[in-house]
């Protein structure tokens, strides 16, 4: 059992204000479904109220902080050295398909050093959080990733580039090399969730391109503070930078990124 600091309240309670909003909007969407008219504009609103919410919470508690957000773009603090990364949700193709799997990501760099994270997703009502060396947790229980040696008792999740976004050859060459030695891939809709679920063993790892800093930056703390190892798909530590993701445990990770350096 442990309890949330100052900064992780703070970003909880952002989080819980902008996921009543996203919730109720769930609501309308799945009755929105039948309608022949896409519903994709009232999905973008969705997304701007939510990020509002966030940023107006974040702003208000630590004034000065500057803010990387996904509708928003980046803006500078007068405080340089803290910057929010947010994304208000991330599986947003999920959440227009009127699918439960969605997310809420906060997270805080301090020094260009992600130190604390928050991924929440409404439905579940399952709040991930982390701070750099104290550890991992859902809700109020410590989380460990998985313990699994071996490629072929694991499962992995990856995302799959979709139209005019990613390299669809090379992915597929990358799952040929990893499918036929694995028990299963899962393909969910949303990164945050994908780290969250490495963090939490549910996943044995994870791997993905072409994504952005706020897709990524609480999850890869997420991961490590749960005893598990994240780099980018060379092996480096630049992620949020490059946008490629391997995850998982320290037995996994050098197998599954092994198998990513075999497809080139």
């Amino acid at each position: 059992m442990s309890t949330q600091s100052a900064l992780l309240k703070v970003m909880s309670d952002a989080a819980r204000k902008a996921a009543r909003g996203l919730n109720r909007d769930f609501g309308e969407l799945a009755e929105l479904q039948v309608a022949k008219k896409a519903p994709a504009d009232f999905v973008s609103a969705a997304d701007l109220k939510a990020e509002q919410v966030i940023f107006e919470a974040l702003t208000k508690a630590r004034p000065g902080y500057g803010f990387l957000g996904e509708e928003r773009g980046l803006i500078e603090g007068s405080d340089k050295t803290h910057r929010w990364i947010v994304d208000p949700l991330d599986g947003t193709t999920n959440f227009l398909h009127a699918i439960p799997h969605f997310a809420i990501n906060i997270a805080l760099e301090r020094e260009g050093v992600v130190v604390a994270a928050l991924t929440h997703n409404p439905i579940t009502n399952e709040t991930f959080w982390a701070e750099k060396g104290k550890g991992a947790f859902v809700n109020d229980h410590r989380l460990r990733v998985a313990a699994r040696q071996r490629l072929d008792e694991s499962v992995l999740a990856t995302g799959i580039p979709f139209l005019g976004h990613g390299q669809h050859a090379k992915f597929l060459k990358e799952l040929h090399q990893i499918s036929q030695r694995v028990a299963g891939v899962r393909r969910f809709g949303a990164a945050s969730l994908d780290l969250a679920w490495v963090a939490a063993g549910r996943f044995d790892g994870y791997w993905e391109r072409d994504l952005n800093a706020w897709d990524l930056a609480a999850g890869t703390l997420l991961v490590t503070e749960a005893g598990g190892k994240v780099t980018d798909a060379d092996g480096g530590g630049e992620v949020l930078t490059t946008g490629s993701v391997v995850a998982g445990n320290l037995d996994i990770h050098p197998q599954l990124l092994s198998r990513l350096t075999a497809a080139k």
